[in-house]
C-alpha cells in the first residue's frame, strides 16, 4: 500500500496537468493542493496536450523553464513534466504525491486512455510515486465551468485518500459531475465505465481543395453500466475509480496457454 507521512501538512506535492502551465484547472489545483500542504511544486507543459495520452518526446530535445523557485514547464508532454520534475527539479527530495488536473472536462471510460491528466498520474505510478488523476466534468455547448464543484469537494476526498492509502500500481481517477456543489449527490466508488463513442469525425476541404479531418466532442451514444464511473457522473456524483496499471487479463492466460502449447 502507497503510505504517507503522518500529517498531511508535511506533505510535498507535485501539481502537473495536460491543459498548459496558465491553465485555469492548475490554479484550482494549487489551491486545493494549498487546503493541506505548503510544500507544492509545479510541472506543466508550456501548452495545451490534452489527448497526448501516455505519450514521450523522444525525437526531439525537451526544454524547461523555471518561472518561480517551485513553478516551471516544459516544452512537452504532460508524462515528459513527470519524468523531469521527479529525475531532475526534485531529485535530491521527490514528492510524497502527484496530483493532474484539474482538467477541463471529465476523463472517464475509454477516455483515460487518451487523456495526458491520467497519463501523468500513471507516470508518477510507475515512477512509484502515488497519484491522483481530477478532472473537471462540463456541459456541452455551455461555456460555464463548475470549477468551484472541484475546488469545494476534493480536499476531503485527498485527504481521505491519503489517510486510507490504496495499492502501489494503482492510481485514482476522480471526476467531479458537471452540476454546482450543492447538487452533489455524494461520493461513489467505481470502476471504469465502457461505452460506445459516435462517429464524429468531420471532413472538410481547405481552401487549396485538400481534403482535412477535424476530431469533434465524444457523443456518448449508450446507457452507462451500473457502478461505473460514468453513471455516478449521470446521477451527480462524484466518481473515486483505482486504476490498475497491471493490463494482463489474467483470465485469459489459462486459454491461451493451452491453445499455444
Amino acid at each position: 500500500m502507497n503510505s504517507f507521512p503522518s500529517g498531511l501538512g508535511s506533505l510535498r506535492v507535485l501539481l502537473t496537468n495536460d491543459d498548459g502551465i496558465d491553465a485555469p484547472g492548475l490554479k484550482i489545483l494549487r489551491r486545493i493542493a494549498a487546503e493541506f500542504t505548503d510544500d507544492i511544486w509545479v510541472c506543466a507543459p508550456d501548452s495545451e496536450q490534452s489527448g497526448a495520452g501516455h505519450s514521450l518526446t523522444l525525437s526531439d530535445p525537451i526544454r524547461l523553464t523555471r518561472h518561480s523557485r517551485r513553478r516551471y514547464s516544459v516544452d512537452g508532454t504532460p508524462t515528459d513534466c513527470v519524468l523531469v520534475a521527479i529525475h531532475r527539479i526534485m531529485q535530491d527530495n521527490p514528492p510524497d504525491l502527484v496530483l493532474s488536473g484539474v482538467n477541463r472536462g471529465a476523463n472517464m471510460g475509454e477516455d483515460i486512455t487518451y487523456s495526458g491528466t491520467v497519463a501523468a498520474a500513471m507516470e508518477a505510478t510507475l515512477l512509484r510515486i502515488p497519484a491522483i488523476a481530477l478532472s473537471q466534468q462540463t456541459e456541452n455547448g455551455k461555456a460555464n465551468i463548475h470549477w468551484k464543484t472541484a475546488e469545494t469537494c476534493a480536499p476531503d476526498i485527498i485527504r481521505k485518500l491519503c489517510q486510507a492509502g490504496w495499492p502501489k500500481g494503482t492510481l485514482v481517477n476522480l471526476n467531479f459531475p458537471a452540476v454546482p456543489v450543492e447538487e452533489i449527490e455524494g461520493v461513489e466508488v467505481t470502476t471504469q465505465g465502457t461505452r460506445f463513442i459516435g462517429d464524429n469525425l468531420d471532413e472538410r476541404v481547405d481552401p487549396r481543395g485538400r481534403t482535412y479531418f477535424w476530431i469533434g466532442g465524444l457523443q456518448n451514444l449508450s446507457k452507462p453500466g451500473k457502478g461505473t464511473d460514468l453513471a455516478a457522473a449521470a446521477k451527480n456524483r462524484i466518481s473515486v475509480t483505482p486504476i490498475h496499471l497491471d493490463f494482463t487479463h489474467r483470465r485469459a492466460l489459462k486459454g491461451l496457454r493451452e491453445a499455444l502449447a
